[in-house]
This record gives structure tokens, sequence and C-alpha cells, in this order.
């Protein structure tokens, strides 16, 4: 039996020291597709996907290894890291768009030519498992990338407004909850909750909180000093929130934030009888309150159909009374 090939272990690459910012989109552009983690099994969606693109007024440009299959990853990690390598060396693709998430990003970090992709700062678009990469770049890359929808997701108006005007525009908005449109007379929908309130500032970083979680004590973190952190999950029982919540604090990593955001938690309630047991508001409550920062909770981002656009590394304020964040610098150039 010939055993497994192991992937390199070379310590991962130093981040310089300023934050750079990719150029801008504009229509016209070529962007790249990739699938850095699960697969997509139906060619009619990555149709779709590519008529997404072509309707924001750029030009898809497949990965070499898009559409592949092994097992339950779109491919072998050397091959889907080797697109995210040739994107990033090919000066023709301005941009990079994860098709989906699932898993499978953290097992591409040590496939990544850093010094390629530093040397050609450009977007990165995408969330869910993307949160590997969003992060990993923010520590080794030094650049800023976008959390926002995946190339599959629905691109409803406001997850394309708020896209556009981070990504094409360049302009620096405020994200708020819209009001809701159900036919009731309190609104349940859009509502936040605010665990500590007041205003805050730091760089944007974050993403979904499991695949954080996965990468603590691998050295493919930045620094969250000070930093305000957005985080969100899905299908998650509320014991599973606080456990990893649990790891964040003891990793260091709550006890240095300038302030929390939660954004959006699908399905996070506990499986079967939970009498007794704490609701996901309650154990956010637990973890945050305490760090006598602002937090609050339900933010528009996340696995939900419309999502803000967050910029990794950007200066951000928010107001957890409010539940606003305001981004106090563009993006992109």
């Amino acid at each position: 039996m010939v055993a497994a090939k192991s992937p390199p272990v070379a310590p991962p690459p130093v981040a310089p020291p300023t934050l750079v910012k990719p150029p801008r989109l504009r229509p016209g552009d070529t962007v790249g597709l990739i699938e850095p983690a699960g697969f997509t099994d139906d060619g009619f969606d990555l149709d779709l996907v590519r008529e997404t693109i072509v309707a924001m007024g750029l030009k898809p440009k497949d990965a070499p290894h898009l559409a592949q299959r092994h097992g339950y990853l779109a491919g072998k990690d050397a091959d889907r890291a080797a697109d995210i390598n040739a994107f990033y060396a090919d000066p023709s693709v301005k941009a990079l768009f994860a098709v989906r998430g699932g898993w499978g990003c953290a097992r591409l970090l040590p496939y990544l030519d850093f010094a390629t992709i530093r040397a050609h700062p450009k977007l990165l678009v995408g969330f869910s498992d993307i949160t590997a990469l969003h992060l990993a770049f923010a520590a080794k890359a030094g650049f800023t990338t976008i959390h926002g929808p995946n190339a599959a997701s629905s691109w409803g108006k406001l997850s394309w407004d708020a896209f556009r005007a981070v990504a094409f525009d360049a302009e620096t908005p405020t994200f708020a909850n819209p009001p809701g449109t159900e036919d009731r007379l309190v609104q349940r929908s859009g509502r936040i909750r605010t665990f500590r309130p007041g205003m805050a500032r730091g760089r944007l970083l974050g993403g979904n909180l499991t695949v954080l979680a996965a990468l603590m004590g691998t050295g493919w973190l930045p620094d969250f000093t000070g930093a305000i952190l957005f985080i969100e999950d899905i299908d998650e029982a509320p014991y599973r929130i606080d456990r990893m919540l649990t790891q964040l604090a003891l990793g260091g990593v709550l006890g240095k934030l300038a302030g929390v955001i939660f954004g959006q938690c699908s399905s996070c309630t506990a499986a079967g009888p939970s009498y007794g047991g704490f609701t996901l508001s309650e154990v956010l409550q637990q973890h945050l309150e305490p760090l006598g920062v602002p937090a609050f909770q339900g933010a528009l981002f996340g696995h939900v159909a419309n999502q803000f656009s967050l910029p990794e590394g950007v200066q951000a304020e928010m107001d957890a009374g409010a539940g606003t964040i305001r981004l106090l610098e563009a993006a992109v150039t």
C-alpha cells in the first residue's frame, strides 16, 4: 500500500505590514471562477453562475479545474490551489469569484503561492468556507478581500447593490438591515439584538465561525488586536456555537477585540428536546457581554438570500445600538 502524499509543511509566509487595496472592478473586466472547496454537480448551475457574472457586466473565465470532482471536493487540493495561483498570476483576470463553499479551503493553504498572490492584489469574493482564504490572505497577503455572496448565490438587489458599491464604486457605505415587510403588527425579520451598546472602530475581520475556530493555532490567522470581529454560521446547535466561542476566548481572540458583530445563524437551534438548554442569543450574551465592548446580533450577512459585502481588513465603525456597520475607507483603488 502506497502512503498518500502529504502537503507541504513549510511555515506560513509573513504578511506585509500595511493593507494594500486591490484595483476596483470595472465593466468589461474578466474575472476568474474557482471552486476551492465543494463541487457543483449540475452543469446547468455553472451556466447560471456564468450568466450571473455576465449580468454584472463582467466576463467569466473558468478555472482550469472547474467542475472537477474528488470525493466531496471540487478536485484535488493541489489542482484547486493551482487554479488560484494561476489566476493571480494572470494579468487578464481582475478578480476571483468562488462559485460555492462547502469544505476544503483550509486544505489549500500550504499549496498557495503567496509570493505571487501578494505581488498581484486582486479581489477574492465569497463566504462560508471561503473564510479560510479570506483570513489567510489577511494574514499572509495583506490585501483586501470581500466577504460577500458566492457566485452561485441568488444576488438579489440588496446583495448586488452592496457589492457594487464596495467593489465597483469604491464607496464607503453604512450597512443597516432593511425594514421588515412581513404582514405583522410588529416585525420580526431584520431585527437586531444588542448585547452591549456603543460604538467601536477597528479593521473588519471575520467570516464563518466554524472555519475561524478550526484555524486557531495554525498560524494562518491575522492579528485580531483592535479588530471588529464579524461571524456567522449555519446548522450549528447552540452548544456548538458555545464551544467555538469558548475556543476563541481561550485562544485569546475575543479579549483583543474592539467590537463583535454576529450575523445570521441559519437553523442554529437545538436538535430535539432542549428544555432547560440555552438559546443561541443566550449563548452569545454569555460570551459577548462580559467582553465590555460593543456587540450585537442580527446583521445581514451569512447563509441568507441577501447579504452585505464586508471587505476584510478595512477600517470600519460599528454602532451596536443601531445595528449598523460603516466603512471608514474604500476597499479598492
